[in-house]
């Protein structure tokens, strides 16, 4: 496991948060809630936060407007990472994507395995990479956005996190829009 090393400076991140639904308001939305949440508990600020209907375009038009938008570094989705047929948020993540973060998928697995077992296959979570923004797509329900929190994001969106972390390498993720 990692550490936080004490002798860094903490760097807050810009993080929106959207959750997909049909049915959920801002009143409703437990999974949103916990999100925000825990990001603000961790000294990140929350850039954004919207509720989006269960539609593959709609939900790819939102993140690429975030990821266009220079005050927004992290972008997490809850809702629609299931099998049913309306499930298409991680669709619209990898319609958006130009790096998936593979791992990301693998060990959230991981970590619900210990938590629900063997309904943890049933999850398709995912993390990309677009226009220098991360992207994180998790279930809808509220415990498993605490699960993705509390063992991976609230590490790797810590810039003291040891031996390394996403917010290290942010200023790096759009190099090679910047090559001539």
């Amino acid at each position: 496991m990692g550490r936080i090393d004490e002798s860094k400076e903490f760097i807050p991140v810009r993080i929106a948060v959207l959750t997909v639904s049909d049915t959920r308001a801002l009143a409703e939305d437990r999974s949103g809630d916990v999100l925000v949440g825990r990001l603000e508990a961790a000294g990140h600020v929350l850039a954004d936060r919207k509720i989006i209907r269960d539609e593959r375009a709609e939900i790819a038009d939102q993140l690429r407007t975030w990821c266009a938008d220079p005050a927004i570094d992290v972008v997490i989705s809850t809702g629609g990472t299931g099998l049913t047929g309306r499930d298409v948020t991680v669709e619209a993540h990898r319609d958006v994507y130009e790096k998936e973060i593979d791992a990301f998928g693998t060990v959230f697995t991981m970590v619900s395995m210990q938590k629900i077992g063997t309904s943890a296959v049933q999850s398709r979570a995912t993390g990309g990479v677009a226009l220098g923004t991360y992207l994180f797509a998790l279930p809808g329900s509220p415990g498993a956005c605490k699960d993705a929190w509390d063992e991976i994001l609230a590490y790797q969106l810590d810039y003291r996190h040891r031996p390394c972390n996403f917010v290290e390498i942010m200023p790096r993720l759009d190099e090679h829009q910047r090559r001539k």
